[in-house]
């Protein structure tokens, strides 16, 4: 007896899965939010989809590159929480988050930001964040 189709889980913690949370978003589809772009962007990470992160990162900030495939150890990404969402206007937005992750067989480790996003022709796009300690 065959198994039935699982969704393979999202990797921004979505329970819907992959492919109907950030899949459609790495494949071109733009977000609704910006919360919506920040989760799949921690998914591109996740995913090591360095384009998507690149393309989803506004041209005024972006950098040339990111060289995910150059990280030694590369990062294993433990879970993503949004602490909060909130629409400065219709075209900005800030969305604090907690990621966290692991380099190598090291302790666990947090990265909280505060992320501002601008949203331009219809998209959204990550502009910049704040650290926070």
């Amino acid at each position: 007896m065959k198994a039935p189709d699982m969704p393979t889980p999202c990797p921004c913690g979505n329970p819907d899965g992959y492919r109907h949370c950030c899949g459609p978003l790495h494949d071109g589809g733009a977000a609704r939010n910006a919360e919506q772009l920040m989760r799949s962007r921690y998914s591109a990470y996740v995913l090591r989809h360095e384009d998507y992160l690149l393309a989803s990162w506004h041209a005024d900030t972006r950098p040339a590159t990111l060289q995910l495939a150059a990280q030694q150890p590369p990062p294993i990404w433990l879970g993503l929480e949004i602490r909060r969402h909130a629409s400065v206007d219709d075209a900005h937005a800030i969305v604090e988050f907690v990621a966290r992750y692991r380099l190598g067989g090291g302790r666990a480790q947090r990265q909280h930001e505060t992320s501002r996003f601008v949203r331009e022709h219809d998209r959204w796009y990550y502009l910049d964040g704040e650290l926070k300690s």
